[in-house]
């Protein structure tokens, strides 16, 4: 079929006011939200998004993950549907928009298909995956994960919180296990619009990043035990010190990484320490180390090294040290013909625009297993997210739906 024409935009305005409103619910302490998975938040979320997705005409689908898919409907019912997803739960200390934008971009396209009274051959569904984010559950991308086959379902109902809540307890408890059978459904395509997570578009002065690659990952969990002593009363050559080891192993990650540049990098971005007292050397810390490259070479070299420096620190200061891999997924090529209709959408529209690798894992990544997939980028001031202060203009918000609008047409064949 032929490209839409150009002339065909979405309505800014709303989505950015969608944006907003979505914002009100789980508002974080400095301007930005903390709308964890599963809480009594993330519920009042889903239902604000499901009222909005009926209201535009859509009927919701919930799987056994509480997976929501807003379906509506094509001309030929039987065609493989066009599907849209993101998420909405946040971090912590999360902004706005990461994730967000690409859930309710994608109910703005649906939007804006009704203001026009376009018909698409294909149905659409616009999907919220359940906790991308991983913060409250490990690993990110559980729900997904599993569509995927990668995780079971009962192994992800029994991962637990700091609080030792189970998510499939609290999926429960918040009124949104549904029936369907998780990753039964069969797909024509999937696209996922995001904000970058990182600095490059911005810093290049383009609206539009053409997701043609996304990093792999490893999160390799290190539990490293000494003996917990006080501080001021044992002597420096007489101390097992866990806290040591790990400040040790931090540093060497950030060797490890710098090793393999360019296109790779490696951090450790969560750590407890026990007993956590200020006058008690640690006898215990757990820690993630976070290592991740576009390169299967260079991300396995990294994770071995990781170990292998990880294991020879213990012994140095005659620590126990036990390293568990709580995350992974190989690198990712997106589907070629995918990015070819995305690139060629934003070409059409004028904006401008660049081929990028994703830094950041997403629902894309698992669901670019078992359907062609692909992902639309738009810049975020100064790169910052996963922060509160986390920012995109209305005009990148515009010009990233705008993008996925006319690429989802393309996919999803308009009928005249």
């Amino acid at each position: 079929m032929a490209a839409p024409g150009e002339n065909l935009r979405i309505d800014g305005k709303r989505l950015w006011d969608s944006l907003m409103d979505m914002a009100r619910i789980g508002p974080g302490v400095a301007g930005g939200n903390n709308r964890q998975t599963l809480t009594d938040d993330d519920a009042k979320g889903r239902a604000l998004f499901q009222s909005w997705c009926e209201a535009a005409g859509m009927t919701m689908g919930l799987d056994k993950m509480g997976t929501m898919f807003a379906r509506r409907e094509g001309t030929e019912p039987d065609a493989l549907p066009v599907y849209i997803g993101s998420h909405l739960d946040t971090q912590p200390t999360g902004g706005k928009y990461d994730g967000v934008l690409g859930v309710l971009g994608g109910l703005e396209v649906i939007r804006s298909l009704n203001d026009m009274n376009i018909r698409t051959r294909h149905p659409i569904v616009v999907t919220n995956w359940t906790n991308e984010e991983g913060t409250r559950y490990a690993p990110a991308m559980l729900a997904s994960g599993v569509f995927a086959g990668m995780h079971a379902l009962d192994w992800a109902y029994g991962r637990v919180d700091a609080a030792g809540k189970s998510f499939g307890d609290e999926l429960k408890r918040i009124g949104w296990v549904g029936d369907e059978e998780v990753g039964a459904r069969r797909m024509h395509a999937m696209f996922e619009l995001h904000i970058e997570q990182g600095p490059i578009l911005e810093a290049e002065g383009k609206e539009i990043g053409v997701v043609t690659h996304g990093q792999g990952l490893w999160w390799l969990e290190i539990t490293l035990t000494g003996k917990d002593a006080h501080t001021g009363s044992t002597p420096m050559n007489m101390r097992v010190n866990a806290g040591l080891g790990m400040a040790r192993i931090t540093e060497r990650v950030h060797q490890i990484a710098m090793s393999h540049q360019p296109n790779a990098v490696g951090a450790i971005g969560q750590c407890n320490v026990y007993p956590n007292s200020r006058n008690v050397i640690p006898g215990k810390v757990v820690f993630t180390v976070d290592i991740r490259s576009p390169e299967q070479g260079k991300l396995d070299a990294m994770r071995a090294e990781v170990e292998r420096a990880a294991h020879a620190v213990a012994a140095e200061q005659g620590l126990g040290c036990v390293i568990e891999a709580v995350g992974h997924f190989d690198p990712v090529t997106f589907d070629p013909t995918l990015v070819k209709t995305v690139r060629g959408a934003a070409e059409r529209l004028g904006y401008s625009h660049m081929d990028i690798v994703s830094g950041a894992g997403h629902d894309a990544c698992w669901i670019n297993r078992v359907a062609p997939t692909v992902m639309i980028m738009c810049p975020c001031v100064d790169g910052l997210s996963h922060n509160e202060a986390e920012e995109i203009s209305p005009q990148w918000a515009a010009a990233g739906t705008d993008v996925l609008l006319h690429a989802v047409l393309e996919a999803a064949e308009i009928v005249d």
